[in-house]
């Protein structure tokens, strides 16, 4: 169920990842606290593909944070146990990449932070590297690669954790419209590729058609609704040749 007794598109019932009941969040206190997020009730569900829109400061940013636990709720509840311990990843929007570090020593810091030994590490971030169109990249520093290549590295890091949910804040905002598509067929195409949710918030309504599933933000306030089926990457690519 989505907001306010709008129910998922699916077919049949998939398993939940992440249940928000009346969730909200409130920054500072007294007059000068501030809303980001009204009683957000929503569920992200296996395989759902879901982009959340809305202008700068409608809260969007805050709901994501929300689904990925690094912001608590101030009021209701967010269960995440859908999604198990390191079963989310996170795609910010600015630079994320650890400029000392090379493409692939980033790839893999995640997993070595997680406790996986460097020896196994390293092939599963070159993988991911490979599953996003970046294994070329490996041996580069962040900064000898554009933009667009570090969203790809970005990516890239989150999917070699193989989580059941990623979670993508503007993953286009600092880039122009076709390497943002571009970086959107990879997120999709990757999302397919692992099993994983995708859910992702955007102010392009060229990216948001891209998604199955649409939620606007609005003034702190979610309004679901749904959009046309979403292209995969592979589909996005078929339709341009065609």
């Amino acid at each position: 169920m989505l907001g306010e007794g709008v129910t998922s598109t699916a077919e049949t019932p998939a398993e939940t990842l992440v249940d928000c009941q009346d969730a909200a969040r409130t920054f500072g206190s007294g007059p000068a606290a501030v809303v980001a997020v009204h009683g957000a009730t929503c569920q992200v569900r296996a395989g759902d593909r879901i982009a959340v829109t809305g202008p700068s400061g409608s809260g969007k940013s805050t709901l994501l944070h929300l689904l990925a636990a690094l912001e608590a709720p101030t009021t209701g509840t967010v269960d995440r146990r859908g999604v198990g311990a390191g079963g989310t990843g996170v795609v910010f929007q600015g630079p994320s990449l650890i400029p000392a570090l090379d493409v692939a020593e980033n790839t893999a810091l995640p997993l070595v932070l997680a406790g996986v030994p460097e020896d196994e590490a390293r092939p599963r971030a070159l993988d991911a590297l490979t599953l996003v169109g970046a294994a070329d990249l490996a041996g580069k520093l962040p900064e000898e690669i554009s933009g667009g290549q570090s969203q790809r590295v970005a990516v890239a890091r989150v999917l070699a954790l193989r989580p059941r949910l990623v979670l993508a804040d503007e993953p286009t905002g600092q880039l122009d419209r076709a390497t943002g598509q571009r970086i959107i067929d990879v997120l999709i195409a990757a999302a397919d590729e692992i099993g994983a949710a995708l859910v992702v918030t955007t102010h392009d309504p060229a990216v948001a058609e891209r998604f199955a599933e649409r939620w606007e933000m609005h003034e702190g306030r979610l309004r679901p609704r749904h959009g046309p089926p979403a292209r995969t990457g592979e589909t996005a690519r078929r339709e341009e040749n065609s």
